[in-house]
Parts: structure tokens; C-alpha cells; sequence
């Protein structure tokens, strides 16, 4: 894993998306497409803005979404769907492919059953996420499942990992953030070419710390991004506040 910390949000957000930039360019001059997986999130704002003005074509990239709350309404602001819209596919022109997930209920195993199938003939070249100030990857709680290798899973969501929900605005109350999710599995994350981990904000500092010095295991998600064969985690000042000698304090 490779480790850049920034003086600035803004500066990890454009060197951030420059590194993306790159692979994603690269994936089409080899095999005339790209696939690339996006979480969302206020953390990813600057990267996902950045990228947008990369010069790439777009009309030979597959889009996928990392996860999605079960139960939204398509059009909700809280949504996944709504935030890549918003911060990204308005500011770039038509993509190859587009695959949000469906979080109606009622539909839930035909979707996932859908995902899979899809993600079989499409492996990622590069996985845009972040780490969740509970440790989690996507929405991948601790305990995650490590053992699973299919593509999507339905999981139910850690409170803490709700209560993220809240502070960051996208809900007003626990009480109105879903239970369960779809999400991008551990395994299949890990089996991206390329995965580029934009974390900034103190907030973050603990699960950055867990994610490059805990052992690896399913009560520290992120720590998993060790094993990806190309991963760059890039920080800024205040959530790599820990980084340095292992200076935790719980």
C-alpha cells in the first residue's frame, strides 16, 4: 500500500483523481473499455470533482456504484444514486454504461442476483473508496465477511456506521437511516486492478490507524486494503493525525 498525505482536502483530491486518472486511461488504451467502481460520500467530493475534468473518454467507461441503502426512493437526496449524479455524472459527458442499485425491497434477490452476474464479466480496473470512521469498507462492517466471493451482499448496517449517516447530513435522525444495504463485497473489492482510498478529515484518524497497523481480520475491515496488490490510501493532515508511530489513543 502506498501512503500520501496531503497538506490539504483539495490537494488530495486532485492528486487523488490524477493516479485514477491514469489507470482508467490506461484500461481503455489496452482493452478499449474501462470498469470502475464509485462509493460516495462527503469525503470523496474533491476526488470525484477532480476526476471529472480529467481529459478521458468517458463513453468507454462502465460506471457501478460500491453500495446503496436498502429502502430509498430513487430520488432521495440521501441516496447513492443522487450523489453520483450530483458530484459527478452531471459534470461529465455519457459513460459507456451506467449500473446503479436498485434499493427497492420488493426486488431485493433479483437485484443482487442481477450484480452478479454482471460483475462476472467485468472486473474492476479501479475502485474509488474510502474508509468508514468505523473501520468499515463499503458498508462492510466489522464483523465483515471475509469468506464470500460473491460480488454483492446484503448486510445489515453497524449503528455506528448509521450515526456516520447522520453527522455527515444525509439524515436527520438514526431513526430515518436504513438497516440493511447492498454492498460491494471485501473480496471482490479486493480483486480490483487498482484502488484508489481518498480519506481525509480527523474524523477519520482512528480507522486510518486501524486500517495500516491492526491485524487483519474481520473486526478491522479496512485493514484488509493491505492485501490489495495496488492500493493507494491518500490522506490529509488531520486523518493521518495518527499515522505516525502508531500514537493512538483509545
Amino acid at each position: 500500500m502506498r501512503v500520501t498525505i496531503c497538506d490539504s482536502k483539495k490537494e488530495l483530491g486532485r492528486l487523488a483523481a490524477a493516479e485514477g486518472a491514469s489507470y482508467i486511461k490506461a484500461a481503455i488504451e489496452e482493452n478499449g473499455e474501462a470498469n470502475v467502481v464509485f462509493v460516495t460520500g462527503k469525503s470523496q467530493v474533491d476526488t470525484l470533482l477532480n476526476l471529472a475534468k480529467a481529459d478521458i473518454d468517458w463513453s468507454c467507461v462502465n460506471v457501478f456504484h460500491l453500495d446503496e441503502f436498502i429502502g430509498l426512493k430513487k430520488d432521495s437526496i440521501s441516496s447513492s444514486r443522487y450523489f453520483l449524479q450530483e458530484f459527478f455524472l452531471s459534470h461529465i459527458s455519457a459513460v459507456k454504461s451506467y449500473t446503479p442499485i436498485d434499493s427497492d425491497e420488493s426486488r431485493l434477490e433479483k437485484t443482487v442476483g442481477k450484480l452478479n452476474a454482471l460483475m462476472a464479466s467485468h472486473r474492476l480496473d479501479v475502485a474509488f473508496i474510502c474508509i468508514g470512521e468505523n473501520g468499515h469498507l463499503a458498508f462492510n462492517d466489522p464483523p465483515a465477511d471475509f469468506d464470500t466471493r460473491d460480488p454483492y451482499i446484503v448486510v445489515d448496517l453497524e449503528k455506528r456506521s448509521r450515526r456516520q449517516q447522520v453527522s455527515e447530513g444525509w439524515f436527520r435522525t438514526l431513526d430515518e437511516v436504513p438497516t440493511k444495504a447492498i454492498t460491494m463485497s471485501v473480496s471482490e473489492i479486493m480483486r480490483s486492478r487498482h484502488i484508489i482510498v481518498s480519506c481525509p478529515d480527523q474524523r477519520k484518524a482512528k480507522a486510518v490507524a486501524s486500517c495500516l497497523f491492526d491485524d487483519i481480520t474481520v473486526l478491522s475491515p479496512a485493514a484488509a486494503l493491505r492485501m490489495s496488490p495496488d492500493c493507494s490510501l491518500y490522506l490529509d493532515r488531520l486523518s493521518s493525525s495518527l499515522v505516525f508511530k502508531d500514537g493512538r489513543t483509545f
